[in-house]
This record gives structure tokens, C-alpha cells and sequence, in this order.
């Protein structure tokens, strides 16, 4: 049972986390409703980025789901939710361009991408692994001895991992809107006047990803503690 002082440490995370969901449901909910003025849909405008930035080969796909759009790596593909893929609203364009974004990181050897790709298989291992290394470690205690508090601190290694790859996504997403802001307008596909609005849904996606950093990183902090705890009791 967690202590009243862990319960505090985590609480920022989830406080975090909610607020920032409500936040992006309340904006895009908002600005899905607000249609460009060139009457294109996210598809169109995301086809019209790859190809000015000599990435015709790169496709582009609807996907079932609110929000499930992203850019596949292995694929070299650009999966769009089928309302953004579709819409033609502020909010369709902004994270159409967003998810190019990424494939223009991609293209350019963006660094930080690079090291994302690269932590994802290991990363997916540590997700499935850390919650039974640490309840192993905390509750086998009398069972296993001292080995307990190995797998304990093999859990913190992996949680560690987990709020790493949370770090590194978050200059990665900031620069693919930066990036898609700059394309929308360079290109065209929206006005000067609409600029705000494709940027106010692209900041609320941001802060998830602010969210997920921060509870990240306090879990890891106090799975530390916790760890270091059983270290003095033994």
C-alpha cells in the first residue's frame, strides 16, 4: 500500500494527465468544428507537404479510431484517423501536417527521432517487464531474500528506460508542429488568420506528451526511493 508521501509525488502525473486530455478533447473538439478557408482535407494537405518536400513515395492511409493518427518508420507511411483524414476542419490540417512532420524528420536524419526509433523495441520490452520485476521485488522479499532487492532495482532500470524514451519524445513532437506550422503557411494551406488555431490544437496534443514525461519520471523517483528504502532494511 502506497504511503501518503508516494501518493503525493504521484499526484502532479495524474493531475497532469487529465488536465491535458480534457484540454486536447475541449480544443479539438472546438477547432474540428472550424473549417478551412481552402476547403482541403487533411489527406490533401498532408499529400501536398510530402510531395513539395520530394516525398512522393510516402503514403498516406485512413485508420479507424479518434486520434489514432501517426507516422510509421518501417513503413515510411503516414496513418491519418478517418475524421482528420477526411475533415477539412483547422484541427484535420494541423495534426495531418504534424504527422508529416515526422516523416520530414525522418527524411532529414532528425536526431532525437532517431533515437526514439531505436528505443522502441527495448523500450516495449521494459513496459512488459518492469511491473513484475517490481512487484517481485517488493512483495517476494521473504521468499527470495536478497534477490529481491535485484529484481527491484532491475524494475527502477527499466522504468528508467521508460522515462527516457518520454524525454526524448517530447523535442521530437514539439519539432514535428513546429514543422507543420511551417509548411502549412509556407505552402499555402492555411491563412495567416488560421495559423492560431492549427497551433492551439498542436500545443493541447503537446501537453500528453508533457504528461506522460512528468508521470514518468515521478514514478521512477519514487520506485527509487522505495528501492533505496529496502536497501537500508535489509
Amino acid at each position: 500500500m502506497m504511503s501518503p508521501f508516494e501518493w503525493a509525488l504521484l499526484l502532479p502525473g495524474v493531475l497532469m494527465a487529465l488536465w491535458a486530455r480534457m484540454k486536447l478533447q475541449s480544443t479539438y473538439g472546438h477547432y474540428s468544428q472550424v473549417g478551412s478557408q481552402l476547403n482541403i482535407s487533411g489527406a490533401q494537405a498532408a499529400r501536398e507537404i510530402l510531395d513539395r518536400n520530394g516525398m512522393r513515395n510516402v503514403e498516406i492511409h485512413p485508420v479507424p479510431g479518434e486520434l489514432s493518427d501517426h507516422y510509421d518508420p518501417r513503413t515510411r507511411a503516414v496513418f491519418l484517423s478517418e475524421a482528420v483524414f477526411h475533415g477539412t476542419s483547422l484541427a484535420s490540417l494541423g495534426i495531418a501536417a504534424h504527422e508529416v512532420g515526422h516523416a520530414i524528420q525522418h527524411q532529414q536524419a532528425y536526431g532525437p527521432l532517431g533515437l526514439r526509433m531505436a528505443l522502441v523495441p527495448i523500450t516495449g520490452f521494459a513496459s512488459n517487464a518492469a511491473i513484475f520485476l517490481v512487484m517481485g521485488g517488493i512483495f517476494l522479499g521473504n521468499v527470495i531474500g536478497p534477490l529481491s532487492s535485484t529484481l527491484l532495482w532491475i524494475g527502477v532500470g527499466c522504468y528508467a528506460l521508460i522515462a527516457l524514451f518520454q524525454i526524448i519524445t517530447l523535442p521530437v513532437e514539439y519539432d514535428a508542429s513546429a514543422r507543420a506550422k511551417v509548411q502549412l503557411s509556407r505552402l499555402g494551406l492555411v491563412t495567416p488568420d488560421e495559423v492560431s488555431g492549427v497551433s492551439k490544437v498542436l500545443g493541447a496534443a503537446a501537453l500528453t506528451y508533457v504528461a506522460a514525461m512528468l508521470s514518468a519520471v515521478l514514478e521512477l523517483v519514487r520506485l527509487i526511493l522505495i528501492a533505496r528504502s529496502r536497501d537500508r532494511d535489509h
